[in-house]
Parts: structure tokens; sequence; C-alpha cells
């Protein structure tokens, strides 16, 4: 039988608990623990969108009318070790794959481009509540390899890396980095 201290005890029930927050708070808690930390500058980059109509109430803008200015390229872009770093996250309630419904044209030419550059990219996935970093290149050879309209679950465990959840930072994707790329 496996002995844990109250210590062990109390990190498992705060991971639990994690689990069932929202991916993109995770992450986002992650990139402050980054920057606190000194570690890294990893950003969510906001959704350009031009205002039409504004209201005020309670001394607060609201934005009555609005429309996306352009295409977003990936949710987070920063700089590690030197590098540029890009990525997109993503939560699917498929059991068996990724949808590639879920990223866009231009987000695929976004990526190519990064890693033409010399640049970091990759999709962190959420799929059957495991996170994983599927590194773009992996990614994009899928896409050039196969005809279809997901990615396997079992080519994302086989390809991709799994991040546990941790207490801080909640997901340290920069470590599952650090061993593909440096």
């Amino acid at each position: 039988m496996l002995k844990t201290t109250s210590k062990d005890t109390s990190l498992r029930q705060i991971v639990y608990k994690n689990r069932g927050m929202d991916l993109e708070s995770m992450l986002n808690n992650s990139n402050k623990y980054y920057l606190t930390a000194d570690k890294a500058v990893i950003y969510k980059k906001p959704t350009p969108i031009g205002v039409v109509k504004v209201s005020y109430k309670d001394n607060y803008k609201i934005i009555d009318r609005g429309y996306f200015k352009e295409q977003s390229t990936l949710d987070y872009n920063g700089l590690y070790k030197g590098k540029y770093i890009d990525f997109e996250a993503k939560v699917t309630k498929n059991k068996t794959s990724f949808p590639l419904s879920n990223i866009h044209a231009h987000q695929i030419e976004h990526m190519r481009k990064i890693i033409k550059h010399g640049g970091i990219t990759f999709l962190i996935i959420m799929i059957n509540e495991i996170v994983y970093l599927l590194p773009g290149e992996k990614f994009l050879d899928y896409l050039d390899t196969h005809q279809r309209k997901s990615v396997d679950y079992k080519f994302i465990k086989e390809k991709g890396y799994e991040i546990k959840y941790t207490f801080s930072p909640e997901l340290d994707y920069l470590k599952i980095v650090d061993k593909i790329y440096f």
C-alpha cells in the first residue's frame, strides 16, 4: 500500500479541483506564474474588435455593437529563452478525435510561417480531461499526410506530450517545451 503524507493529499485535492477549471484559465494562471517567476513572457492575444456603438452605464463603457476587424492568429504568444512562441489552446468533448474544424486554415498557415522563421508553435488540446501539447511540426505533418477531418486521439497520445496538472504553475507546459525544443 502506498503511503501519502498530508502534503501529498492536499496537493492531490487541489489538482483534482483544477480539472474542472476552464483550460484558458489554467493557461492564463500558468502564464502569470511564468511572468512573476521571470521564466517567460507569454500573453493571451485579444481578439481585434472594431467598435461601432458604445453606451455608458455606471462609469463603464459598454460595447453595444461591434465587429471582428481581422482574423486572429493563435491564442497565445510571447518569448521564452530568446525564442518566439505562439500556440493555440482547444478543448474537445469528442472522446476519439480532435475535429479539424476547431482550427482555421489561416491559423494552420500561420503555424507554418512560425516554423519557417524559427519560432516555436504547438497546440494545447484538452481531450478526455487530459491536456496534451502537440508540437506544430507533428500536427502539420499529420495534416500533410492524412486526408481526414479530425486528428485521432491515438495520434495525439503517441505524438503529443501529456501536461500534468500541478499546483504552481497549474499546467507546466514549458517543461515540455524544454524537452522538445531546448
